[in-house]
């Protein structure tokens, strides 16, 4: 079972966020996006990216190897969300994030561009698998602040990578074996910049995956978070 919720959280007037799923068997598609842009341009955003990388995996997912087919997705989305953009002036300017996972085959593929991140859980605790595309990750890669620095660093939110924004996107590559990875868990920054890795290991080690996403998008909130807040949690190996 699979544990997905998105939340307009304390302070926002709209949920920008978007995310979705879909499983066949023991394949599934697991996808999440965190929009930005004027008027409701980060909401058009983010829902077209979650909604058109789903509909060319589903349709394309037995035609090649998944890096190359969840490149081609993003990549396209990306193209689509940039030409929206270019049609509409209250469109213009407008991005996302996304964090698009395959789980196929006893392995887990991964297509990430933003700040939304997919963490993965196993016999070590919790630990993020994919680099944010963010300034604060360029300071702390550069050694100019610390890793606990970045955590409250003023300019958090500032990323460097973002689908359709420009007509070409760079996208990053993860893929990991599921041997020894027992929960996988999507999410936007507007969890991960108030929840850490032990906080969300506490929750899904002691409940069911629709549970953990219910509470912890309950502590994002409870901490402080200023953003919306989505969660994707699923199964690892053997699932």
């Amino acid at each position: 079972m699979v544990g997905i919720l998105s939340d307009i959280g304390n302070v926002r007037s709209k949920n920008e966020d978007a995310a979705e799923f879909y499983e066949d068997g023991e394949m599934g598609i697991y996808i999440i996006a965190d929009g930005m842009g004027g008027y409701n341009s980060g909401e058009i955003a983010s829902t077209m990216a979650v909604k058109e990388v789903l509909s060319y995996l589903k349709s394309n997912i037995n035609s090649g190897k998944p890096e190359v087919i969840i490149k081609e997705a993003i990549i396209n989305s990306n193209l689509n969300i940039y030409k929206a953009s270019l049609a509409n002036t209250e469109q213009s300017g407008m991005g996302t994030t996304i964090t698009a996972c395959i789980k196929i085959n006893g392995e887990l593929v991964v297509g990430h561009v933003g700040d939304s991140s997919c963490l993965v859980l196993n016999s070590l605790g919790v630990s993020k698998l994919t680099k944010d595309h963010s300034l604060v990750q360029q300071l702390v890669d550069s050694g100019s602040i610390t890793e606990d620095e970045a955590l409250t660093h003023p300019k958090k939110n500032i990323i460097t990578r973002a689908l359709g924004t420009s007509d070409f996107v760079e996208i990053d590559l993860y893929k990991e074996s599921m041997v020894g990875i027992k929960k996988i868990i999507l999410c936007t920054d507007g969890l991960t910049n108030f929840v850490s890795n032990d906080e969300i290991y506490d929750i899904i080690i002691c409940n069911n995956n629709e549970e953990t996403s219910r509470k912890l998008i309950q502590l994002g909130k409870e901490k402080g978070s200023r953003d919306n807040l989505s969660v994707i949690v699923f199964e690892g190996e053997g699932i």
